[in-house]
């Protein structure tokens, strides 16, 4: 049957309010305040995070700022990296900081296996729930590690969305690994490619461009926008493709960083006016000195390998002289074979900010083939033809003296020493 229809009758004012007393009110919301320290530290879980930063949450797991932690959302970006990778279906691909697998399972798709390095362990098993029991994950190698302490295994491609904090070091840790690999794509900061792939007279052109493209060839693909990653970070990125040189140049990496480091101080100003500087000087004349106590030393282990046919005559060792008697014949004696280089480069009046790879490598070149020893102090038999002369002034600048120890601890105390120790082998250019 049809419902009856019930006459309509409007409420009187009495009738509404009581009506309205009879509801229930709302209850009030409640705002719960999140503390930045909550749910997890730092590396490692020790340290609690900045109460400032904000908290983001992504499939359960807090993203920390401390580790750069920026995950890549944007599909149209992730798919374009792969396709500028030119992955091979034989390709061993190593991925620095992998997070929650947005790039690696694009990267298994594609490759023959995929070795994976994360520093954070609840991203690993995050990203070991999200392939497990699937085919592809067991082309995956999962290593929990701080990939600047780890040893590396081999591989012939890196493609990585990296934390920016790292992106200096790790990019040398690649250049240096024993193995030759086709090429590297990094997501990186955006004024950090543009200083990468900077040519001289740019305004970004410094050390970090210099020793990079003397490693290895720098090319700019594409700007990513701050937007497409989860949190977002608060600079754009880019994505750059870094190609090692094979084979690598034969110049001493360490004496070359020296060198570079010394001319970069001032980049805008004359080299004359770099080199004649009082404090500069005394540091080269300082490392001169130790540089003839360590040839003295090891002309005196040759020397005296040859039992008593080796001393006295031409088969003895002079005895080292440190230049004038005095700390102050020594500093004259230095800035004397500064002049030198200067003239004869003819770099004088030149600014660092212009030179090119050529230029920095014949600077080097005429900084250890000028004669800085007297000859009253030549080393005997052939040591004096093979060693270059002048200060190895790169490789210890590179090693930075007492001040950058006490500075830096224990560590780079004994990394110090080694550098020093390997700064007696003569440059191969």
């Amino acid at each position: 049957r049809e419902p009856r229809s019930l006459p309509f009758r409007s409420l009187s004012r009495s009738e509404l309010a009581h009506s309205a007393a009879l509801v229930p009110p709302m209850p009030k919301e409640i705002k719960v305040k999140r503390r930045g320290g909550d749910g997890g530290g730092a590396a490692g879980g020790g340290a609690a995070a900045s109460s400032s930063a904000p908290y983001h949450r992504h499939v359960g797991v807090q993203l920390q700022h401390s580790l750069g932690q920026h995950l890549l959302k944007n599909p149209l970006v992730t798919a374009a990296m792969i396709e500028k990778a030119s992955i091979k279906s034989t390709d061993v691909v190593l991925e620095i900081g992998p997070g929650t697998g947005n790039l690696t399972l694009k990267l298994l798709e594609a490759a023959k296996k995929v070795v994976a390095v994360e520093h954070d362990g609840r991203m690993v098993v995050e990203l070991q729930k999200r392939l497990h029991g699937t085919a592809e994950g067991r082309r995956l190698q999962l290593i929990h590690a701080d990939v600047m302490k780890v040893e590396l295994p081999f591989f012939n491609l890196c493609v990585a969305n990296i934390p920016y904090q790292i992106s200096s070091p790790l990019v040398f840790k690649l250049l240096a690994h024993p193995q030759r690999f086709r090429c590297a794509l990094l997501m990186v900061q955006r004024e950090f490619a543009q200083r990468l792939c900077a040519k001289p007279g740019d305004e970004l052109y410094c050390r970090l461009s210099v020793n990079t493209q003397l490693l290895a060839k720098v090319d700019h693909l594409m700007k990513v926008s701050k937007n497409s990653f989860r949190p977002p970070p608060k600079v754009d990125s880019s994505v750059v493709r870094i190609e090692p040189r094979n084979p690598p140049p034969p110049v001493d990496f360490v004496e070359w960083d020296g060198l570079v480091r010394l001319c970069f101080n001032r980049k805008n100003k004359t080299l004359g006016a770099v080199f004649r500087q009082k404090p500069l000087l005394q540091l080269l004349a300082d490392n001169l000195k130790t540089h003839r106590a360590l040839v003295g030393a090891m002309a005196g282990g040759m020397a005296g390998g040859g039992g008593e046919g080796s001393s006295g005559g031409d088969g003895g060792a002079a005895p080292m002289e440190t230049g004038g008697g005095g700390g102050g014949g020594l500093l004259a004696e230095v800035g004397e074979l500064v002049e030198q280089v200067l003239e004869e480069t003819g770099f004088a009046e030149e600014r660092t900010a212009k030179l090119d790879q050529d230029d920095f490598l014949r600077l080097l070149a005429a900084f250890n083939a000028v004669r800085a020893r007297p000859r009253s102090a030549q080393i005997a038999t052939g040591c004096q033809s093979r060693v270059p002369e002048m200060t190895r002034l790169a490789a210890f600048q590179h090693c930075g003296g007492e001040r950058v120890w006490r500075r830096s601890g224990p560590q780079q105390r004994v990394r110090g020493r080694r550098h020093l120790a390997s700064a007696t082998s003569p440059l191969a250019l």
